[in-house]
């Protein structure tokens, strides 16, 4: 979908469709969390004995299937939230399997039924540990928030300091998608309009400096003329 060309009603494409994925997978594993949650605490009540040596061999291969395939996402994680949904996803399943295995080898040893939701609670509380923070950062960006791997304070200080800019307004940084940043931004520039060379230099510089790849910048050369959208609360 993020692929799909731009329509004339999607202008931008489909490409905001990796920050719903990737919002999905966050509350997906939230809501499996839960269901498991609200069954081992229910078990604990009537702990019920399990064959402890098929579930050893059953979550062994989990652990085996779903580490390898979390080690495939494991080197995009830190670049992509989308990824990094997909790395947590499978890497939740390979803890889950792990704790299956150690519970599974106690209660063939001891027969203690109730480890096995104990296990299972313990191994949520350890997955939403690690998942709140995509969770939190895919809404965001879904609100169209401010990726967490872009200071806008001090994107806005290195555009007002330009060479002839008085002022900025209608500052806006927001994601396109998962990997791609847009930015819109008004110049007051008294001495007037600097030429394309200065737009097209100042975005090579944005995208270089804060991996924003679309810029959208305007040039207002009249510091008297009230811009409508200059104040800070207009959108």
């Amino acid at each position: 979908m993020t692929k799909r060309a731009p329509s004339g009603r999607f202008t931008y494409g489909l490409r905001g469709s990796s920050i719903l994925a990737a919002l999905f997978n966050a509350v997906f594993l939230m809501l499996t969390v839960g269901a498991i949650s609200l069954e081992a605490i229910e078990r604990l009540g009537a702990p019920e004995l399990v064959a402890g040596k098929t579930v050893m061999i059953v979550a062994a291969a989990g652990i085996v299937v779903n580490g390898v395939t979390a080690a495939l996402f494991a080197s995009g994680r830190g670049s992509d939230i989308n990824l990094r949904g997909a790395f947590l996803h499978q890497a939740s399943d390979a803890l889950v399997s792990a704790g299956v295995v150690v519970a599974g080898l106690v209660i063939l040893l001891t027969g203690w039924a109730w480890l096995d939701p104990a296990v299972s609670l313990a191994v949520n509380a350890v997955i939403v540990w690690g998942t709140w923070g995509l969770l939190r950062e895919s809404l965001g960006m879904s609100m169209a928030g401010v990726p967490t791997s872009v200071d806008p304070a001090e994107v806005r200080d290195f555009l007002a300091t330009r060479p002839g800019v008085a002022s900025i307004h209608d500052f806006h940084v927001w994601p396109m998608s998962t990997t791609e940043i847009a930015l819109t931004c008004h110049f007051v520039m008294p001495a007037g309009h600097p030429g394309d060379a200065f737009l097209h230099g100042l975005a090579a510089e944005i995208a270089n400096r804060f991996k924003i790849g679309h810029s959208t910048l305007q040039i207002e050369t009249d510091p008297n003329a009230v811009c409508a959208l200059a104040p800070d609360e207009v959108v």
